[in-house]
């Protein structure tokens, strides 16, 4: 009950993140839609690693907003999404299968590495252009442009790889 309190709290707050829950929110509907689609799994892992990503930064921040930091507490936010996420499908067989790669790599987890990476940069880029503009984003909706827009890019570029 308290774990769906906090997710619960987490989606309803009103305060501005450096992700905002809008971003959680797209970044879920596109691991959906590529499921649907039957899109390669490397662009699904893209959509996984950002949504990792953005689930680590909102959580961070609601720690940080609370008050609640202590030694470490970045570094095991990280792991336990990561393990969370990657563990389960590994424990299926979902990742980790011989015939499912690509460049010698797990579809899955070459997409959650590189969508995690690109995700994390477009939340520091959107941070940074917003510090030299005075706080204020250069044009609407640009904290959730500036990290899903690598993605759709990567998305494009993967599925035409893997088709």
């Amino acid at each position: 009950m308290r774990t769906f309190f906090l997710f619960f709290s987490l989606l309803i707050s009103t305060t501005a993140f450096a992700v905002c829950p809008l971003c959680t929110f797209a970044v879920g509907a596109g691991i959906g839609l590529t499921q649907y689609c039957g899109i390669d799994d490397t662009v699904t892992g893209l959509w996984v690693g950002g949504f990792i990503v953005s689930l680590i930064i909102l959580t961070k921040n609601w720690f940080e907003k609370r008050n609640i930091v202590f030694y470490g507490y970045k570094t095991i936010i990280s792991m336990v999404y990561y393990v969370v996420t990657i563990l389960p499908l590994y424990l299926s067989n979902i990742i980790g299968h011989t015939l499912n790669k690509l460049w010698g790599i797990d579809k899955i987890l070459l997409g959650v590495v590189i969508g995690s990476i690109v995700f994390f940069i477009g939340s520091i880029s959107y941070n940074k252009l917003k510090k030299k503009n005075n706080n204020k984003a250069y044009f609407p909706f640009q904290k959730v442009v500036m990290p899903i827009a690598p993605l759709i890019i990567l998305s494009m570029i993967f599925y035409t790889i893997t088709k």
